[in-house]
């Protein structure tokens, strides 16, 4: 049935098997708001890498409005992984089944202020825009923080540098020579986990592509799509609990 899947995708009670098919539909919708937010704003906003060393740079070379601007964006990130924690936490307490879906719900809604902010956004204003920038760091920051949780650090849906070196870890393993047959351990890649980090990239990277040109062809209304997948899988969770509350 859809809606158990639903409910399984983001509900209170987790499997590996859903914790997977969460993380793929996550980093799609990640892709496509780095993808989408560079067009809009020239920042990638899903990893802090960049936005650190940015802000080295920009001390560096004097630029103290650019770094603060950077600080910043490294805030909302943290107050968005901040944000996900008291939520979840709070509605773990409470035996709520949408403890998970909370954090999607507020991202979902934060998709269409972004949205919405954009018809502001064609003119550069100078407040909007690092406005902006900060909006699309907390939702990444809250989105990477709900999958880091529920699947206990073992997805990361906003940045790909761990998946991909990972990924060279495994090719590393499957190109290894055992030459004795009998030693332990044996080295070989875990296929399993091969395809699980491939679909992750793959996802994130099909997003970015679907959001750059939803971005291009209808500009800030490309993110409804996106706002309309997170309701989607958070909307069981949060129907299940209201139900409760009425009896």
């Amino acid at each position: 049935m859809p809606i158990n899947y639903v409910r399984s995708l983001t509900g209170r009670q987790r499997a590996a098997a859903a914790n997977r098919h969460l993380g793929i539909a996550l980093a799609f919708v990640a892709g496509a708001a780095n993808a989408g937010g560079f067009l809009a704003v020239k920042q990638y906003t899903s990893h802090m890498t960049g936005i650190l060393s940015s802000a080295a740079d920009d001390l560096a070379l004097g630029a103290i409005d650019a770094a603060l601007d950077c600080a910043g964006a490294l805030l909302a990130f943290l107050a968005g992984a901040a944000c996900c924690a008291v939520m979840v936490n709070f509605a773990r307490r409470r035996h709520l089944h949408s403890e998970f879906a909370l954090p999607l719900l507020v991202e979902a809604i934060l998709l269409l202020a972004f949205g919405v902010m954009g018809t502001r956004l064609q003119a550069i204003d100078v407040i909007v825009l690092p406005a902006t920038v900060m909006l699309l760091c907390f939702m990444m920051g809250l989105q990477n923080a709900v999958i880091t949780k529920l699947s206990n650090a073992e997805i990361r849906t906003t940045h790909m540098t761990g998946i991909v070196t990972d990924l060279g870890i495994e090719a590393g393993k499957a190109l290894y020579w055992n030459r004795d047959d009998q030693a332990v351990p044996r080295v070989a890649a875990d296929w399993k986990r091969v395809r699980i980090l491939a679909a992750l990239a793959s996802s994130f990277f099909v997003g970015a592509v679907a959001g750059a040109f939803g971005f291009k062809a209808v500009g800030f209304g490309a993110v409804l799509p996106l706002a309309c997948v997170l309701l989607a899988m958070a909307a069981v969770p949060i129907y299940d609990d209201l139900v409760a509350v009425r009896r």
